[in-house]
């Protein structure tokens, strides 16, 4: 995960404006526009050192700790005073990114006693990723999630991850995401353009990571429990709760002492106080939604009758989960559903913001997603059947993705000794982190990586994923710990974004400084504020 250990967001510098390239060829036949040349591969290591009072005392510090010399091969990012307050400052993800042009797409990063290694590298990633389960666990991650997750599928290990994931999987099957199209998702969206049209009419700016962040909150609590949070028309402490566990996470994740292990400091220091009340809330809310199902489902007799069940007055995940009669605990499934109530609701939210804000600097895209959803739904609203057509719609939330993974960072941890592509030595117990934001950006592996081109992925070609990009594209991980939700998650997507597009113009509001920070994805540190006014087609 990403990492922050400040209260306070740090305020980066504003987004570069998105340019297109005069000479850039926008209709190229190949599937991918990857550039082949090979990654370059840094292998001599920086040993200047340096005191405790010089600019690198950090790294310093780390080498000191590590005694023995090291002959990994992997180049010592220096990380310099200044470079570390980016990164407890809450967007990890870009002084990563700087470190990678400067030592290439492998390096470590140390700081005090705690170091990882920083992959950039879509084969290193492909290995490590692919390898979970014999040579890597998720490690740092289930640590600093634990008190939120508990022991939810989303960070448990081992054969307890595969029984609840074989548990969870059946839930998502075909008819299932068909009916979240139809009572959820344009139900959803159609909500937020109602809740939206007085401010297209008056004028007055409207921030659209918020409003996307309550729209997706409605929908996976639908889809999850049958339960409407309503966050769209008042306030859900939920979605507050959400975003403060998560960042609790996060600073978990690079804070030099674990302090928030002990017991004692976890009562008396505000972070902690504060992230406690915020999984309280969570574990309450779905606590008391399980409760309220399992009575009916028990009272009913309630059982699945096929692989493709659902119950038509109630078609969510409980649901079917309490129907399958699987002996599981009330905490796991407390635990398996809090991980899908998290997940399913920030992510998708975040996708949703980056991948307006790509459309409103880019006019000739919007066009054409216009023209492609007014030529395919013809005014009415989507059904299933209409997503596999909406191909240039699904073109910009992937290109979105790749320019704004969610979450921009993984992190494995070696179980064994491993050699990674490029020769380079990791120890068992090494911390990996993998840079989502790195790959899809890197000029060494996208051709005009820095630019949004949703042409890049061939409209009749595959929908972009891990294997058919070979790694260089991963917004949904891969290898065995693959997120279990992407389909259902593009679905959301692209359902609510065809239906605000069909209804609204939108544009920037003048002089807005877009600026990122992260919680487990990449937010605004500000909001993303748009005009809007009515579509007439």
């Amino acid at each position: 995960m990403p990492a922050s250990s400040a209260e306070a967001l740090l305020t980066l510098r504003p987004l570069p404006s998105i340019r297109r390239s005069p000479n850039r060829h926008r209709n190229s036949p190949s599937f991918f526009k990857l550039k082949q040349s090979p990654m370059v591969i840094v292998s001599s290591v920086d040993r200047s050192g340096g005191s405790w009072l010089s600019p690198n005392w950090l790294t310093s510090l780390a080498r000191s700790i590590t005694a023995k010399e090291d002959d990994s091969g992997i180049p010592v990012a220096n990380a310099r005073l200044e470079d570390v307050s980016d990164l407890l400052g809450g967007a990890l993800f870009l002084p990563l990114y700087k470190w990678m042009l400067e030592y290439g797409p492998v390096y470590r990063l140390a700081a005090g006693p705690r170091n990882f290694v920083v992959v950039s590298d879509p084969a290193a990633a492909k290995h490590v990723l692919r390898s979970y389960g014999s040579k890597y666990a998720k490690g740092l991650v289930s640590e600093v999630s634990q008190f939120l997750f508990g022991s939810g599928f989303a960070i448990t290990e081992g054969q307890l991850w595969t029984v609840r994931r074989r548990a969870v999987l059946p839930s998502l099957h075909r008819k299932f995401l068909s009916l979240m199209v139809d009572k959820v998702f344009c139900t959803c969206a159609l909500r937020l353009v109602e809740k939206l049209r007085p401010f297209a009419t008056n004028g007055t700016p409207v921030n659209m990571e918020e409003n996307f962040s309550q729209l997706t909150l409605d929908a996976i609590g639908l889809s999850l429990f049958n339960y409407n949070f309503d966050s769209l028309t008042s306030d859900s402490p939920v979605i507050d709760a959400i975003y403060t566990a998560l960042k609790e996470a996060e600073a978990r994740s690079t804070d030099i002492l674990p302090y928030w292990k002990v017991g004692l400091l976890r009562k008396i220091i505000p972070r902690q106080i504060k992230a406690e009340r915020a999984v309280t809330i969570i574990r309450d809310t779905v606590e008391d939604l399980i409760a309220k199902c399992k009575e009916i489902v028990d009272t009913e007799g309630e059982q699945i009758n096929g692989e493709d069940y659902v119950n038509d007055s109630d078609p969510s995940i409980l649901r079917f989960l309490l129907a399958s009669r699987d002996e599981v605990s009330s905490v796991q499934l407390r635990d398996d559903l809090l991980s899908m109530l998290v997940a399913g609701h920030e992510t998708t939210g975040s996708v949703l913001t980056w991948t307006l804000y790509l459309l409103s600097k880019d006019s000739s895209a919007l066009k054409k997603a216009q023209e492609e959803i007014d030529k395919v739904l013809g005014g009415r609203i989507p059904t299933y059947d209409d997503v596999k057509e909406l191909k240039y719609l699904n073109r910009c939330i992937h290109e979105s993705m790749r320019l704004y993974p969610h979450p921009p960072v993984l992190i494995r941890r070696a179980q064994a000794a491993d050699i990674l592509p490029g020769n380079f030595k990791v120890n068992a117990g090494q911390d990996i982190m993998i840079s989502v934001y790195n790959i899809h950006r890197s000029p060494q592996v996208w051709e005009g990586a820095e630019e949004f081109v949703p042409e890049r992925f061939d409209l009749e070609g595959p929908v972009p994923n891990e294997t058919n990009t070979d790694f260089r594209f991963i917004p949904f991980s891969g290898g065995p710990r693959k997120c279990v939700g992407d389909q259902f998650a593009l679905l959301e997507a692209i359902i609510a974004l065809a239906i605000f597009v069909q209804n609204m113009n939108f544009e920037l509001v003048p002089d807005q400084k877009i600026s990122m920070t992260t919680g487990a994805t990449i937010h605004t540190t500000n909001g993303l504020y748009m005009k809007l006014s009515p579509r007439n087609i």
